[in-house]
């Protein structure tokens, strides 16, 4: 029974070593972007700036809903810890809502630049600001669809260790997109401003 427990803590301990790896090459990949971002933001060829095309209240409004994800997150992971199955349901409920209400506006957003013609071709600029934002947004989406599976096992099985652990994975995944975005409203959203 020891020898089990010590090789399911040395597992767990793998898997979460795993996950730290892949969080470090996601880490390097936004580097990246963002290095090109900041080479880039000022190449309009004439178009608009920054300036011109965001709403800082919509970006606000962006990052209170992704704030606010986090801390339900937390608490539904905290939930899920102490073994309560409906309370870890209803955080992470809240969760997936309001990460599919960000991702709305964010879609929002795109939609409006791409209707007025402001396109990934118009220039450096927008190449930049639509793979950097872009690319957060996927991940906001394997992030959502990942916690939609999850919460559907617990619903059929229950709370158990593997769960608990995915859990806190994702719980890892969903905070470091949200350390991810503050960079982003800085960076690019209140950049645009400065």
């Amino acid at each position: 029974m020891v020898n089990h427990e010590a090789h399911e803590a040395a597992a767990d301990e793998r898997v979460m070593f795993g996950f730290w790896v892949y969080l470090m090459t996601d880490l390097l990949l936004f580097s990246v972007l963002f290095a090109s971002y900041s080479v880039l933001h000022g190449n309009t060829v004439g178009g608009p700036t920054g300036r011109d095309l965001f709403t800082l209240p919509l970006a606000l409004q962006e990052t209170i809903l992704l704030l606010t994800s986090s801390f339900t997150c937390g608490l539904g992971l905290l939930a899920a810890r102490s073994n309560k199955k409906w309370q870890t349901l209803i955080c992470f409920g809240i969760t997936f809502i309001l990460g599919a209400l960000f991702l709305s506006l964010e879609m929002k957003e795109f939609t409006e630049f791409i209707h007025s013609g402001q396109t990934l071709q118009t220039n450096a600029f927008l190449s930049s600001f639509f793979v950097l934002v872009g690319t957060h947004g996927l991940h906001i989406t394997s992030g959502l669809l990942w916690m939609g599976v999850t919460m559907g096992y617990i619903l059929k099985r229950g709370l158990n260790k593997a769960l608990v652990r995915k859990l806190a994975l994702l719980s890892l995944f969903w905070h470091f997109l949200d350390i991810v975005w503050i960079f982003i409203f800085t960076i690019v959203y209140l950049g645009a401003f400065a």
